[in-house]
């Protein structure tokens, strides 16, 4: 028998529970989210990011569980019921084609960060591997370690590549997310923030109309189109609103709490 009365809530990392940037994360969506499990409620971060990328102080909210990487990995509470890698020689085959066609990326695996230190990087990539402090970093690690396996990519595309080449190789069998200004998200085929909601409904027997969905940006459609309950933030980006239920007012002017309220989810 279905579960009709606990309800699944599932919320977007950047631009959805801490603003683009700044990462703040607004009292008013802390306090709210809390109140939704003491309602009886479950509350799940549906991220891009996989899981070691998940910072303390959004881990400290007491989320019930995880559903990272658009799908790859699923966690309950302590227990992982999903981990998809990708296997060693395909991994190893998508750095030989990144290189001939000359496209930025980054590789990300459940544990860390992979990058590409035989060439130069710029822009975003340039600041993230700064970031993760180069080679010597635990969690930042090279393309060519030997025993290479990652969960997902993002890639960032100009002039300089071969982005066609590439994309007829990697559509074949990932999903390409264009995340805008020449930014892309590629997932295994078959995994989406979508596909992670619908395990977590077969495990916990939680039907369609109790989950709510609640993003800002292209690789949260699939949630926000599969859910009933779909929530766009005030600053997500265009065309996004027109595919939702519900538009809320933006991060910094309490829209989790706003949309909670709305649905009567919170008072």
């Amino acid at each position: 028998m279905e579960n009709n009365t606990k309800k699944m809530l599932f919320f977007d990392i950047d631009g959805t529970l801490i603003t683009e940037g700044s990462h703040i994360l607004p009292i008013s969506a802390r306090e709210a989210l809390k109140n939704v499990q003491q309602q009886g409620h479950l509350i799940f971060i549906n991220t891009g990011r996989t899981y070691f990328n998940i910072p303390d102080y959004i881990q400290s909210i007491g989320f019930d569980g995880y559903v990272c990487g658009c799908g790859t990995y699923i966690r309950l509470h302590d227990q992982v019921l999903l981990s998809h890698t990708i296997p060693h020689e395909t991994c190893v085959e998508i750095v030989s084609v990144l290189r001939d066609c000359n496209v930025s990326a980054m590789f990300e695996g459940t544990d860390g960060l992979f990058f590409d230190y035989t060439r130069p990087a710029f822009g975003d990539l340039a600041r993230i591997q700064a970031r993760f402090g180069g080679e010597t970093f635990q969690i930042s690690q090279s393309w060519d370690r030997p025993d290479l396996v990652f969960d997902k990519l993002v890639i960032w595309r100009d002039s300089r590549c071969d982005f066609d080449t590439f994309y007829r190789y990697i559509t074949k069998d990932f999903t390409y997310i264009d995340r805008g200004d020449g930014f892309g998200e590629i997932v295994p085929k078959g995994f989406s923030k979508a596909s992670g909601i619908r395990f977590l409904q077969d495990h916990l027997n939680i039907s369609l109309d109790q989950c709510y969905a609640f993003g800002d940006s292209a690789n949260d459609l699939p949630m926000l189109e599969y859910v009933i309950h779909s929530v766009a933030m005030g600053n997500s980006i265009d065309g996004l609103a027109e595919k939702t239920e519900y538009v809320t007012t933006h991060i910094e002017q309490d829209g989790i709490a706003n949309a909670l309220r709305h649905y009567g989810i919170i008072q």
